[in-house]
């Protein structure tokens, strides 16, 4: 059976490096985002590699919107076996002091509805093919006094608290699947990426997707980190 790799949250950076390992390595690739050019491109590079691979036009914070496109990418690529979740909320709610009301309710919409809407969208193809769900994550949800105060002075109180919501929800996830044969991990990554919203960072984008497909692979421990 032909396996499809279903990346959300799609841009330069981790989420093309993690396409393109999992595409050479078998997998049919579907490339979730909202902006058409990311996809566009993300879609001519992986085919100039001999990848099969599409677009699907979505947003990761709308359950409905992301229902659908996942329903589009099994129509046209088959079931999904794996799901890279590497969508983000943005920088809303940065001092949780003064965030209005909305913005925190926000922190959520993405890093745990729109995960989860995913998850349960997906379930039947992932226990079909005994599937596994790979989560990008940031070091700011680490518990660490030194990484909270970071997280206060640059003002990114509400990824924090996403990152570490995220963090929570992989064990919850990989506990309550594993019974399905479907394998949860997540790639804690403490450091900036290359190529990453046009960030020259300290962390090459092929390391954090190798460290993804050492997860896949052995399918035992749930967490690894990157720094």
């Amino acid at each position: 059976m032909a396996k499809t790799l279903l990346v959300v949250g799609f841009g330069p950076g981790i989420s093309a490096a993690v396409a393109e390992k999992f595409g050479a390595s078998g997998f049919k690739v579907a490339l979730v985002a909202r902006s058409d050019e990311k996809l566009a491109a993300g879609v001519k590079a992986l085919k100039a590699k001999g990848i099969e691979a599409a677009a699907f036009v979505a947003d990761a914070g709308d359950p409905a919107s992301i229902r659908a496109a996942i329903r589009q990418a099994h129509a046209a690529l088959g079931p999904i076996a794996a799901i890279h979740w590497n969508a983000y909320g943005g920088p809303q709610a940065g001092d949780l002091v003064t965030a209005e009301p909305a913005a925190v309710r926000g922190i959520f919409d993405v890093a745990i509805g729109g995960l989860v809407a995913t998850v349960q969208e997906a379930l039947s193809d992932l226990k079909e093919t005994k599937g596994a769900v790979l989560v990008t994550n940031g070091a700011f949800g680490e518990v660490n006094p030194q990484i909270d105060a970071y997280a206060v002075g640059a003002k990114a109180m509400g990824l924090a608290v996403a990152n570490g919501a995220k963090h929570k929800l992989v064990g919850l996830l990989a506990e309550r699947l594993k019974g399905d044969g479907i394998y949860v991990g997540e790639v804690m990554v403490a450091g900036t990426v290359k190529g990453t919203a046009g960030n020259n960072g300290t962390l090459q984008p092929a390391t954090i997707a190798d460290k993804f497909w050492e997860l896949y692979q052995a399918r035992r421990e749930i967490r690894a980190r990157v720094s």
